[in-house]
């Protein structure tokens, strides 16, 4: 008979949880502890349901903050949610996710080889040493592709040009050290727009040559220092680590610096790695105004210490900072290679300044590179993303590139014209392929050697190559050029380690000129200062700049169409005072009431309306100082029976008689954004019970249903006046989708205390966008209501 297989086993004594004295002290306690708080309850009479109310107004929050953070959100979506031109690329995911271990190898060396000599020469620059890597690991979560688009259009038949929306955020493990600190990065984040180009397209096996990866613009990056570098928090350690490893990467993946892969031998190196500028961006960054108040004085908020950035790629400039002001005058003049205009972006940041606390954000602008191509010349006013209010003033210019000589001296009178010595004539492309036959350093030991090359004050260098006579770098590099006639290419090559030049030589730009087609091919040129046989070989080519009218396209962009629209709607507006004024109308004994804020108000790039789109520059007929004894036409919407008439009619004060705002509605589907235009309000009363109490109107937005901070948007204040003009514009970022369900409240509001309720709203407008066709540009008066309180 077989024994039950439990009959073996040693039962052993069920032991009670508190066996030990640690324990059972620990139970005392806790329940001394609980008795004590509900007795000291009932002893100061504290009523539980006195946490209802904190409980309610906590759930309230997170219900209204719930919409907000849901678009906050919103970026994080796909490519192709929004782009219907972006295709889902899941099956290149599940191939990402079997290759990345050997990406991530890559990407170890990668950082060893070419981001960490970099880091390790800007922190050189703060006096910190000693930077290194100790462990490289990105993780087991790939790089994610969110959508992918390929051109079909408006590209070489040898090349293939695609986007890819790609996004990591994965478990990487990287650690570091800085002489004795040790740290670690955690929480890595990294999402950008990344361009893939194969080229050139060849009959043999691989069928493509090679491959460029590129990032058009900054991607956005973030990351959590761990450790002692964040714990420590050295003075200003941390943020000088984190901005150095950020600049750095944008440094090796952004235009005009691309990581290269060759694929063929058939294809030489340099056809892939010499740089390819498509023509040349100059920015006029002029001025801006209606800035932010950032600074605080001895009466409360002051004003603002402004200047600005621009970025193109990983190019970079800054104005001058101007104390105290918010309507900034820079007259900053900059100029940047561009590699590819399509889908590559002006961004400009404004700061204010302040050395105490840190600067503080006064917004941002960007403008696509390609509509500056398309235009030729763009004179704007754009207004400030991530602000309240603020616009800035940029011109743009794209300068084609030419080979021929003539076009030379035209661009010298040009740049003499300008008045500005930094501007640039030409473009000298350079491809460092190699030197030979080097001096050893120190008896026998090979140096450490890296180029250096300087072009009118601007410097680039190649990467070090270590223990070499004969080093090959194959590295191309852009200057621009001021004159080719007169300026010189100063040329050295350093070891590292002693700082001692290794060889160096000077050429003289003018001799390109003499070359066929402007340019040389691995030509090998002697050394000074290293033995007789040193040798140097480079490629370089020399273009002119030249500005060219662009030639109009059938595919006009919607900035043009609606140019065309808001003309024709002038013209007629002109056509009808013209009308009116040549009838038998008597003339008018009411007049514009006159202030120096109005006057000053006017727009003041009047000069450069030939150039500007028109939603920067609308110019509106004087219509005030006319009455028509015609009854004036209304146009009834369902909006609740608004009423709003055509700019001909302007002579009453609405129906409620409390004034009219004329606007400008437009919707921009490219760029996804509503655009507001705020010219003039008429025939804003006065007070009844104070008609000596004149105004100080502005006029106030939101984007309901989200009536916060993120959504206000705020006009300058005009002083003492009841027919202001503004002429400012704003811009809200929504999607098309969205766009039906939202409402724009604008508010007409005094700094004065307005009649006997003690608001300071004096009218109010409630537009449905759901009921308005804002796709076209719509510019109309609208009759302001009584104020609708929540």
């Amino acid at each position: 008979m077989e024994a039950e297989p439990n009959e073996n086993k040693v039962s052993k004594p069920n032991t009670w949880p508190y066996m030990n004295m640690s324990s059972l002290v620990t139970s005392f306690f806790i329940k001394l502890t609980t008795a004590g708080i509900i007795w000291g309850c009932g002893y100061m009479n504290i009523n539980l349901a006195w946490l209802l109310c904190p409980i309610i107004v906590f759930v309230w929050n997170v219900l209204a903050n719930e919409k907000e953070l849901i678009g906050k959100r919103m970026d994080e979506l796909p490519s192709w949610v929004y782009f219907p031109d972006f295709d889902r690329a899941e099956w290149l995911n599940r191939i990402l996710y079997k290759v990345w271990p050997s990406i991530n190898q890559y990407a170890r060396e990668l950082c060893k080889q070419t981001i960490e000599p970099s880091i390790v020469q800007k922190l050189a620059d703060y006096k910190i040493k000693g930077f290194q890597f100790e462990r490289l690991v990105l993780g087991r979560i790939p790089l994610k592709i969110y959508g992918i688009k390929v051109y079909d259009k408006n590209t070489s038949r040898s090349e293939i040009i695609l986007d890819a929306d790609v996004m990591y955020a994965g478990d990487c493990d990287i650690t570091f050290s800085v002489g004795n600190i040790k740290g670690g990065i955690k929480n890595f984040q990294l999402r950008g727009l990344m361009r893939v180009v194969m080229k050139p397209i060849i009959s043999v096996i691989p069928i493509i040559g090679g491959i460029q990866v590129f990032f058009l613009n900054v991607p956005a990056i973030n990351f959590n220092l761990v450790g002692v570098a964040d714990v420590l928090d050295l003075p200003g350690f941390s943020e000088t680590l984190r901005k150095t490893i950020i600049e750095q990467i944008a440094a090796i993946v952004v235009l005009p610096n691309k990581i290269v892969i060759p694929l063929s031998e058939q294809i030489p190196v340099e056809t892939l790695k010499v740089p390819e500028p498509e023509g040349i961006l100059r920015i006029h960054v002029i001025e801006a105004k209606h800035l932010m108040k950032k600074d605080i004085g001895m009466l409360g908020k002051g004003k603002s210490d402004p200047y600005a950035i621009i970025n193109v790629g990983a190019q970079q400039f800054r104005t001058k900072t101007i104390d105290n002001t918010v309507n900034p005058q820079w007259d900053f003049w900059c100029e940047c290679a561009i590699s590819s205009a399509i889908a590559q972006q002006l961004t400009v940041l404004v700061w204010d300044y302040d050395d105490t606390k840190g600067d503080e954000s006064l917004g941002r602008a960007t403008i696509e590179v390609n509509r500056v191509k398309k235009k030729g010349i763009l004179d704007t006013w754009v207004s400030l993303e991530q602000a309240k209010h603020g616009m800035v003033h940029l011109r743009l210019t794209w300068l084609q590139l030419s080979k021929n000589v003539a076009d030379l001296q035209a661009a010298l009178i040009e740049t003499q014209e300008l008045r500005v010595t930094s501007m640039s004539t030409a473009v000298l492309i350079i491809y460092v392929d190699s030197a030979k036959n080097l001096p050893c350093i120190r008896g026998n030991k090979q140096p450490d050697v890296y180029l250096e090359a300087r072009v009118d004050g601007q410097i680039q260098r190649t990467n070090t190559i270590l223990r070499s006579c004969d080093p090959v770098w194959e590295q191309g590099f852009t200057f621009l050029v001021s004159n080719p006639e007169s300026s010189i290419m100063h040329i050295k090559i350093n070891d590292e380690k002693t700082t001692m030049i290794v060889g160096e030589m000077s050429y003289k730009i003018s001799s390109l000129i003499e070359k066929d087609n402007l340019e040389v091919t691995q030509q090998p040129y002697d050394l000074q200062m290293a033995e007789t046989d040193s040798k140097l070989v480079l490629s370089m080519s020399l273009s002119i700049l030249k500005y060219e009218q662009p030639e109009p396209t059938s595919e006009e962009d919607e900035d043009d169409q609606n140019v065309n629209e808001f003309n024709k709607k002038i013209e007629r507006q002109e056509s009808n005072v013209s009308n009116i004024l040549s009838s038998s109308v008597p003339p008018s004994p009411l007049k514009k009431q006159s202030s120096k804020e109005s006057i000053n108000s006017l727009p003041r790039n009047i000069e450069s309306t030939s150039v500007a789109p028109i939603e920067e520059m609308i110019l509106q007929p004087e219509e005030e100082d006319i009455i028509s004894n015609t009854a004036p036409s209304l146009s009834y919407t369902s909006s609740g029976g608004l009423i709003h008439r055509t700019p001909s009619t302007t002579s009453s004060a609405g129906e409620s008689k409390l004034g009219r705002i004329q606007l400008t509605l437009r919707y921009s589907i490219q760029r996804q954004k509503l655009i507001i235009d705020i010219h003039r309000i008429a025939h804003l009363p006065l007070p009844q019970n104070d008609p000596t109490n004149i105004p100080d109107p502005y006029v106030k937005l939101y984007l309901l249903p989200d009536k916060h901070k993120e959504t206000k948007r705020k006009t300058a204040v005009i002083k003492d006046n009841c027919n202001p003009i503004f002429d400012e514009k704003f811009e809200y970022v929504v999607s098309q989708a969205d766009l039906n369900s939202r409402v724009l409240e604008i508010s007409v509001c005094t700094q004065k205390g307005w009649l006997s309720t003690g608001s300071n709203v004096m009218g109010q407008l409630h537009l449905n966008l759901s009921e308005i066709d804002v796709t076209k540009a719509v510019t109309t008066w609208y009759d302001l209501q009584a104020e609708i309180k929540d």
